[in-house]
């Protein structure tokens, strides 16, 4: 008998309905004991206040895409799921609405631990009947985790007419032949059609994606420095001397968006051994078919990386020093830009990983800008639409109800068509209950449920996920309806 743990992929395009659907698992009666990890695209977390509270355990990632930097938490994760006294009889993983779901499910096939501790059981993707057909056409996410599916939900069908849910159903059925297709109202599906199904097919996958199974790294570039002992300074940023930056990133496209906070960057520094980069390697490095891991102690760093990326990170705020060896530093910058002092205590060649994003890296030593000896670039099979971004407010008070419900009328009207998801958690003032509202485009819910509690203040927590959002525009209009 597999002993394996059976997980599944929970995915759909923003506001199909994701939730809805984890909270009918949740609080079905099936006896199982399941864990749950969720990830959001927006910069504020709201979905841990709308799953309903379980004796099942959540865990949140709220730190970008879950196929990003973010893999390094999900297996972080696991790997505590596995120390537990208590088997597991099924792990969900709810991806954010603009995930491509073909990098979680590599996770377990991959990383040899996951391989023989889990079993992904199946992708289930949500449709959102009534807006799906819009971002079919303009979404790479939408049509990937369609694509992906073993079991599709056409949910929310009561919002379109029986020919419609026909028509895209045939749609659908020409992106994704073999999964099975389910039309749903809210989510409402017997579970035995989502959990446990056996559906994921890996010889599928690789059709869909020939490069399924190849490594993925948590970075997407790492260069050698030779550094003296001393105390230098590492830059994040455009500097006056950008016309001449440390390394090009040859491969990695800065157009590449995490989803997350774009004012956040992971590094690694990590000492190399003296004959890690020996002459005839430097001398080679960057010619076609001779990357630097050719050499078994650089190759061997590399690998020791991808495990530090996955480990516990080290916030750093600008100012702050960033320390070599076996620890993820993520440094938290003021937009895009941030100085850290760098201690090198013995002289020698250092490995510098970056995750990416659309931020110069830089190494001064005495003002002046030291070049990699060696660099590469570590590709990544996706990216996101860069013009979908995400808006998080968080303030704290209570709101006008009038005001608010007059603003968010006003901004459905002229922004709904640009506005993909809308959800949020809020104060009114005359009511100790909790304003849960969800909106897709121009369709929008509200209703008070639960009750704030008297040992934390009322918060009002809110994203916006969606094209051409203006964050000054939305963050003042709000606070506007404050009473």
């Amino acid at each position: 008998m597999n002993s394996a743990i059976p997980v599944t992929v929970l995915t759909g395009f923003l506001g199909a309905g994701k939730t809805t659907l984890l909270n009918r698992i949740l609080t079905e009666q099936h006896g199982k004991k399941i864990a749950v990890i969720e990830n959001e695209f927006g910069e504020v977390g709201v979905d841990n206040q709308l799953v309903i509270q379980s004796d099942e355990e959540i865990f949140e990632m709220n730190n970008g895409c879950i196929c990003c930097t973010v893999r390094g938490d999900l297996i972080r994760i696991l790997g505590r799921l596995l120390k537990r006294k208590d088997k597991l009889d099924a792990i969900l993983i709810e991806t954010t609405g603009m995930a491509n779901p073909a990098p979680v499910a590599q996770t377990f096939f991959t990383d040899d631990e996951m391989k023989t501790r889990f079993r992904l059981d199946a992708i289930v993707t949500v449709v959102d009947t009534k807006h799906i057909l819009q971002h079919l056409d303009s979404e790479d996410e939408a049509q990937k985790q369609v694509a992906f599916a073993d079991v599709i939900l056409l949910n929310k069908t009561d919002l379109v007419t029986p020919e419609e849910v026909d028509s895209l159903e045939q749609r659908i059925h020409g992106l994704n032949a073999l999964a099975k297709i389910h039309r749903t109202q809210n989510c409402a599906i017997a579970l035995n059609h989502v959990l446990d199904v056996g559906g994921f097919n890996l010889s599928r996958a690789t059709e869909l994606d020939p490069q399924f199974l190849d490594q993925e790294y948590p970075f997407e570039w790492a260069g050698a420095y030779p550094l003296p002992a001393g105390t230098h300074e590492l830059v994040i940023g455009h500097t006056d001397d950008d016309h001449d930056h440390d390394h090009d990133h040859a491969g990695c496209d800065h157009d590449h968006h995490h989803g997350g906070n774009e004012n956040e960057l992971d590094v690694v520094i990590m000492r190399l051994s003296d004959d890690a980069l020996p002459a005839e390697v430097l001398a080679k490095a960057g010619e076609p078919g001779q990357p630097g891991s050719t050499n078994p102690a650089t190759a061997a760093a590399i690998e020791q990386a991808v495990s530090v990326f996955g480990d516990w990170e080290t916030r750093l705020k600008n100012g702050d020093p960033v320390v070599p060896g076996a620890t993820l530093n993520r440094l938290l910058l003021q937009e895009g830009n941030g100085k850290y002092p760098l201690t090198i205590t013995e002289p020698g060649h250092f490995l510098v990983f970056e995750a990416c994003g659309e931020h110069p890296l830089h190494i001064h030593v005495n003002d002046d800008t030291v070049k990699p000896d060696w660099q590469q670039d570590f590709h990544v099979a996706h990216t996101h639409n860069d013009s979908v971004t995400s808006v998080g407010i968080s303030v704290p008070g209570d709101l006008d109800g009038k005001r608010l419900n007059d603003w968010i009328s006003e901004l459905l009207r002229v922004k709904g068509g640009d506005i993909y998801r809308m959800k949020g958690v809020l104060a009114v003032k005359g009511t100790n209950k909790r304003l849960v509202f969800q909106g897709v485009h121009m369709l929008f819910d509200a209703k008070f449920e639960g009750e704030w509690s008297a040992a934390a203040p009322r918060q009002n927590t809110l994203v916006f996920i969606g094209r051409n959002l203006d964050r000054t525009a939305l963050t003042e209009a709000f606070k506007s309806c404050l009473a």
